[in-house]
């Protein structure tokens, strides 16, 4: 499988100036099986894995001091063979486990910045919270599903993902239409590496169908483990209603009835920490940095686009006869889409946003911001004329410094400068950087 995260890691590896590496993501999204492929390509000694979940007795090793001599020491006794800097890669898999071998990892940086040490956690962020964060003395890298490029590569059509990686331009009307179609499947199969795998060897829908079932019943398994004790009931309606209503605003009191509004707003905060929903806030005035002017409102997305479609439970045969793209769930389903490819090309920056402009007489909203190099851009999911933009509109009227607009949709790539508006293919959503700003950078990987 290909991957971007490789680079990622390699570079890593060969930097001088690295530090013991914090992998963080979801359960299956890839993190054991990236770490393990780093070891395999740069260490000759390859890797030497402790997964931490598993080993329970592994824990007392990280009792009492924290030496990294004293603990290197008993992890050679418990493995039968010494651990060389520069030959071996040690993992620890699961290290959300062990809170106290993530305070470790420090002192690896401190006593022995030679070895390279990498930790993986799918629940990392919830034992950050009981433990002081060894901040500046480790490294984060965070992995997500495959891409729409990763998921080309994987059923192998690597021609189509080179014209996707170079970003909006006009294309061909076959090509357009055979991206389409690669699109339309991704919708269903979505990013998840098992799931995509089952789709490659069996060439079946359903293949993929069943293995996100799987995942999802080994998300909401792990609900028991989520701390500060959050209900699972509550857990599992906040995920399912995020889900259906992406694309929405969001409030709290309409996620769970069963629930207060803190304890709503305690299991939103306990699934974003587990990566599986992902928070889009409200920007009231648009500039840089993005952040500075949020309001009270939000929208969210979930961690993949096939699982998006299973927590919804939408009917898997009414929306793929559907012949539109934008048609499939009312837009919710290409929205997810565009914001989950977002995020996978930024690696390392967890903030998307929105524009909302709450007037007495109106409500409008453009359904993404995004910084692209120095410049802010508006990106609405959409199908239709530019006629219909209203919001979009309204927001370059308002700040012409943003202009073009983009607009992701089924159409193909057309500027229409006189409306200052850009129509890009909706398969160019992880990949925009060179779209209308000579400053380029965003979502290039």
């Amino acid at each position: 499988m290909r991957r971007f995260v490789t680079d990622r890691l390699l570079t890593w590896a060969d930097s001088p100036a690295r530090r013991p590496l914090l992998v963080r993501g979801a359960r299956q999204v890839g993190k054991t099986w990236a770490v393990e492929d780093l070891g395999n390509r740069r260490f000759p000694g390859g890797l030497v894995t402790f997964d931490l979940e598993r080993r329970r007795d592994l824990h007392r090793v990280f009792d009492g001091d924290l030496d990294p001599g004293r603990v290197l020491l008993e992890l050679e006794v418990a493995l039968g063979r010494r651990i060389k800097a520069g030959n071996d890669l040690l993992f620890f898999d699961e290290i959300q486990a062990c809170p106290r071998a993530i305070m470790a990892l420090r002192y690896f940086y401190e006593s022995m910045p030679e070895l390279h040490v990498v930790a993986a956690g799918s629940l990392l962020e919830l034992a950050l919270g009981e433990i002081p964060f060894p901040a500046g003395r480790v490294e984060s890298l965070r992995v997500r599903p495959l891409s729409f490029v990763e998921y080309l590569w994987g059923i192998g059509h690597d021609m189509a993902a080179e014209v996707v990686r170079e970003g909006p331009h006009s294309v061909p009307a076959a090509t357009h239409e055979l991206l389409l179609g690669h699109v339309r499947d991704y919708l269903f199969v979505g990013g998840m590496p098992a799931a995509v795998n089952a789709y490659v060897r069996s060439g079946s829908l359903l293949s993929a169908l069943r293995v996100q079932d799987d995942l999802i019943t080994s998300y909401r398994d792990d609900f028991a483990k989520y701390r500060p004790r959050v209900r699972e009931d509550t857990l599992d309606e906040v995920l399912t209603s995020v889900a259906r209503s992406v694309g929405s605003q969001l409030k709290y009191a309409r996620l769970a009835t069963s629930a207060t509004d803190p304890t709503v707003k305690r299991a939103f905060s306990q699934l974003e920490k587990a990566h599986l929903v992902c928070r889009v806030e409200a920007v009231k005035h648009v500039g840089l940095p993005l952040g500075a002017a949020t309001s009270r409102r939000f929208k969210a997305i979930v961690l993949d686009v096939g699982l998006m479609q299973r927590l919804a439970g939408l009917p898997t045969s009414i929306e793929l006869a559907k012949s539109d793209l934008l048609g499939i769930h009312n837009g919710a389903v290409a929205e997810q889409f565009v914001g989950q490819e977002m995020y996978a090309a930024k690696y390392g920056d967890d903030d998307l946003y929105y524009w909302s402009r709450d007037a007495r007489s109106s409500t409008a909203e453009v359904d993404y911001l995004a910084q692209v190099g120095t410049r802010v851009r508006a990106i609405e999911v959409k199908s239709g004329s530019s006629g219909r933009l209203k919001s979009l509109h309204l927001l370059l009227a308002e700040q012409p410094e943003i202009a073009p607009g983009l607009v992701l949709s089924e159409a193909p790539y057309a500027e229409q400068p006189e409306q200052r508006i850009v129509f890009v293919p909706l398969y160019f959503a992880g990949n925009l950087g060179t779209t209308g700003d000579p400053d380029g950078g965003l979502c290039r990987p």
